[in-house]
Formats: C-alpha cells, sequence, structure tokens
C-alpha cells in the first residue's frame, strides 16, 4: 500500500513520538552474527544502529497497546525491561515495571494492572496464526478489476528517463519475495497479481542490490513484499477500499511512486535461519504500529527497522513516514506511471 502521510489520523502525536523515540535503542554490547565468519567490511559496520539488543530479562508476551482511564498505554520493552508509557501526557511518561510486583496478571496472561494503573490490553490484531491485516472491500473486487482494466493512467508532462524496468531477482538471486498481491494473504484479501515478481526502474534496482550485499555481511537478507505495481492495481486498491480507509492507499488521479517503478516494500530476514525478523508491526498494517517512529515493541524489533532504514537510505532511498516498510527512490519523480502487466514487460 501507499500512505499519504499528511492525512492519516495519528494515535500518537509526532511530539510524543520523537520524545518517546530518543534513547529507545540503549542495550548491553552485542554485534550481530553474519552467516559467515568474515569480518563485515568498515562500510557495513556503520549501518548498524547501535549494539544489537541483548535477550530481554523479562518475558516480553505482555509487549503490546492497552487502553487505560487516561488514554492509550504502551507497554514496551526498551534495556531488557519492560515499561509502561503514558502517551497522554505532554512529556510522555515512563514507567518501570521491572518486578513481578508491578504487574497483576489476568486469566489470559496478560496485566490488567500496571502499578496503580488498571489497563486492558487493545486487540489491534492481526489475529493469532495469521500475518495479516485485512480490510472487507466495498465493491466486488472482480467487477473493480474490468473497471480499472478499462480505465486509463493520468496524463502527464514528458517524463525525464525512459522506462527501464528490470527484474530484481535477475540482478541478485539472494534477494528473497513474499508478493502479497500475488496471493489472498493482503489487506484486502484478494489475488492482485498474477505472478510473484518485482521489479524496478534500473537505479532502482541496483541500488536495492547494494542494500542487500551490504545486509548480508551482517547476516541478513532483504525480503521484497511488492516493488513496480501497474496503475491499473492503485485503481483497484482505491475503488474497493472503505472510503474512511483511504488514506491506506494512492489516489489514482495521481498515481503512486510503486506505478513509476521507483518504491519498494520489503524488510529483513536472518541468513541463518532464513526467518523474516520481527518488526514494530506486520506488514501492510493498518494502525499506528506501522509508524516509522512508532516507539512500541521490543528493542530488538526497534533495532530492526532501524537497520533496515540505515541500509537503504545508506543507498539514496527515502522512507515512508506512515510505513516502516515503504522506501521512495530518490529520483521517483523522473519516471512516468506505468501501467504494463508483469507478463508484457520486455525480458
Amino acid at each position: 500500500m501507499t500512505t499519504t502521510h499528511s492525512t492519516r489520523t495519528r494515535i500518537f502525536s509526532l511530539g510524543v513520538l520523537a520524545a518517546l523515540s530518543a534513547g529507545m535503542l540503549s542495550a548491553c554490547a552485542q554485534t550481530p552474527s553474519p552467516a559467515s565468519a568474515a569480518q563485515p567490511p568498515a562500510r557495513a559496520l556503520t549501518l548498524l544502529p547501535g549494539p544489537m539488543p541483548s535477550a530481554p530479562l523479562q518475558p516480553t508476551n505482555a509487549v503490546g497497546e492497552y487502553d487505560s482511564e487516561r488514554g492509550v498505554l504502551l507497554l514496551i520493552e526498551d534495556g531488557g525491561h519492560l515499561w509502561l508509557i503514558d502517551t497522554s501526557r505532554a512529556s510522555p511518561a515512563r514507567i518501570p515495571l521491572w518486578t513481578k510486583e508491578s504487574m497483576t496478571a489476568g486469566a489470559d496472561g496478560y496485566p490488567i494492572r500496571a502499578g496503580n494503573i488498571a489497563v486492558r490490553r487493545r486487540d489491534v490484531g492481526p489475529r493469532a496464526g495469521t500475518s495479516q491485516l485485512q480490510l472487507r472491500p466495498v465493491r466486488p473486487v472482480a467487477d473493480v478489476r474490468v473497471e480499472a482494466l478499462a480505465a486509463t493512467p493520468p496524463a502527464e508532462p514528458r517524463a525525464a528517463h525512459a522506462t527501464d524496468l528490470v527484474e530484481l531477482t535477475t540482478l541478485d538471486s539472494t534477494i528473497r519475495l513474499e508478493i502479497r498481491y500475488a496471493t489472498s494473504n493482503n489487506f484486502l484479501g484478494t489475488r492482485f497479481y498474477d505472478e510473484a515478481r518485482a521489479f524496478m526502474q534500473r537505479p532502482a534496482a541496483e541500488a536495492v542490490v547494494r542494500a542487500n550485499q551490504a545486509l548480508r555481511t551482517l547476516g541478513y537478507g532483504l525480503l521484497v513484499h511488492d516493488a513496480y505495481r501497474p496503475w491499473y492495481v492503485t485503481k483497484m486498491f482505491w475503488d474497493a477500499t472503505p472510503a474512511d480507509k483511504h488514506w491506506l492507499v494512492a489516489n489514482p488521479a495521481e498515481g503512486s511512486k510503486h506505478n513509476r517503478g521507483a518504491a519498494v516494500d520489503l524488510t529483513l530476514f536472518d541468513l541463518a535461519s532464513g526467518v523474516p525478523v520481527e518488526m514494530p508491526s506486520t506488514y501492510d498494517e493498518s494502525t499506528g504500529r506501522a509508524f516509522a517512529d512508532y516507539p512500541g515493541g521490543t528493542s530488538l524489533q526497534r533495532w530492526h527497522r532501524a537497520l533496515l532504514r540505515r541500509a537503504m537510505e545508506a543507498e539514496g532511498f527515502e522512507q515512508n513516514p506512515s510505513e516502516w516498510w515503504h522506501y521512495d527512490f530518490r529520483s521517483w519523480h523522473d519516471y512516468a506511471i506505468g501501467n504494463v502487466p508483469f507478463d508484457r514487460i520486455q525480458r
């Protein structure tokens, strides 16, 4: 998806987020374990967002968002310990929960009291056993598809650069794909792509390859969820998404950076295990946890998010403030909106 940052209603104000984010990565010194025994190059080491957090000293299964009479509270892990953050205050207070006596567990094992504050866990989702929050389409997607395929992208001035879409895995076979829109495991629960492939404009694709190669020396690889997206799919998203959720998707009247082949949705996976790392939210999640500066979660989740950001920014990408997984290439405006399906892109 593509979020319109200026129109999104935030759970937490920017001031609160900035104040909370400061010092969030404090932890015991520990370096990542690369898949190979070789020492990472000095340039790759500069990507590390501080020491890798050690294992928490307290269980983290209660980490999450809670409702209270004060408003929304965050239970986070930082520096190995649990903290309760009161986001309703102008200067957010961090209440340490360092002892068992600080938390009273309810029947489901989660705290119903934290210190002197009564709390109730928010059901943010996604539900157990799934990896994707979903919306109910407002119209049958089959009908929307017919209309979108018959529609025409908006007219624009001649682009500065000719389109030169290349397949990421052709340039670097170690980049992994999990193209959600080629499955029903996406925010609208419907398959939009016929093929699970990822294309980008050549300079952007080469930059992703460089980021992946740098991360591999640190023990991580890139897992791509989406890249170039034909314009008609953007129109399908818009027409099928509830009006109050239109901030989740790009307006087809303007096109998106994905349509130009200059945006990519991606995350990290661990080379040793092959498993995607944990981030503060799931991919394509329509909650405040998706914000690039969301202060919740665990130290390691925030560390992973920061590592991905540093690796991508080092290669000329800019992170979408409302989606930690979404990165726009610096010269996106030099390319035209594309509407060519994957199977018609020149090999």
